[in-house]
C-alpha cells in the first residue's frame, strides 16, 4: 500500500504503478515548480525518457517535445522514464520557437490574472560564443530551459529568442556532455537559486 500523504516511490514501485492509480496519487500530491523544459529536436529516446525523470525529480511544471522529438507512448521512452511519463505534463509542438511563444503567452495571461509576477526567463543550454558559465548566471522563476539535438544543438531560431545561453565547462578532450546530463546539472542550479530567492 502506497502512503498517499507523501508520495516517494522507487523505480520498481513506479514501474508497477500504472494508469489512473499512478496519475491519481502522484500528480495531485506534488507541488510543481515554475520550470518548463523544451526539447528542440532531441532524437534519442533514452534522453527523452531521462528528461521525464529529471522533470519529475525537480517537480517541473511541463515538458514541451518539439520537432523530431518522439512522444509517448513509446516503449523506450517509458522504460527510460520509469513511468514518469505518466505524472509529468507534456505537450508536443511543431517547433521549439512555437512552444516558447505559446508558453510565454500562457504565463503572461496567468500573471495578469494573478496580478503580476516575474516575466518568463528563456535559457538555452548550448555552447556559443555568447554563452556564459551555467554557474555564474542568475536564474529566476518562471524559467524555460531549452536543450537541443544531440549533434546539432539548440536551433539558431531558439537562440535568437533566448534571454541567455548557458554552458557547462569542459576540461577534457570531449566537446560536450549528454543532453540529459547537461540539463540535469542546470536544473539543479535553477532549484538552488529558487530556494535562495
Amino acid at each position: 500500500m502506497v502512503d498517499t500523504r507523501k508520495i516517494i516511490l522507487n523505480a520498481d514501485q513506479l514501474r508497477k504503478l500504472t494508469g489512473d492509480r499512478l496519475q491519481g496519487t502522484a500528480k495531485r500530491k506534488v507541488k510543481r515548480n515554475d520550470i518548463y523544459i523544451v526539447l528542440d529536436n532531441v532524437l534519442d529516446t533514452y534522453n527523452i525518457g531521462s528528461v521525464f525523470r529529471l522533470a519529475d525529480a525537480v517537480a517541473a511544471k511541463k515538458i514541451y517535445l518539439c520537432g523530431g522529438t518522439e512522444t509517448p507512448p513509446n516503449h523506450r521512452i517509458k522504460k527510460a522514464s520509469i513511468n514518469t511519463t505518466e505524472v509529468v505534463d507534456w505537450e508536443y509542438c511543431e517547433s521549439a520557437v512555437e512552444a516558447i511563444a505559446k508558453l510565454t503567452s500562457e504565463v503572461k495571461k496567468m500573471q495578469l490574472h494573478l496580478g503580476g509576477g516575474r516575466s518568463l526567463q528563456i535559457i538555452a543550454i548550448e555552447q556559443t560564443p555568447k554563452s556564459v558559465p551555467y554557474n555564474s548566471f542568475e536564474y529566476k522563476l518562471p524559467t524555460v530551459l531549452v536543450v537541443g539535438h544531440e549533434s546539432d544543438g539548440v536551433s539558431k531560431e531558439v537562440l535568437k529568442v533566448s534571454d541567455a545561453v548557458v554552458e557547462l565547462p569542459m576540461f577534457g578532450i570531449n566537446k560536450s556532455l549528454n543532453v540529459m546530463v547537461s540539463l540535469g546539472i542546470v536544473l539543479y542550479k535553477v532549484i538552488e537559486f529558487a530556494s535562495e530567492g
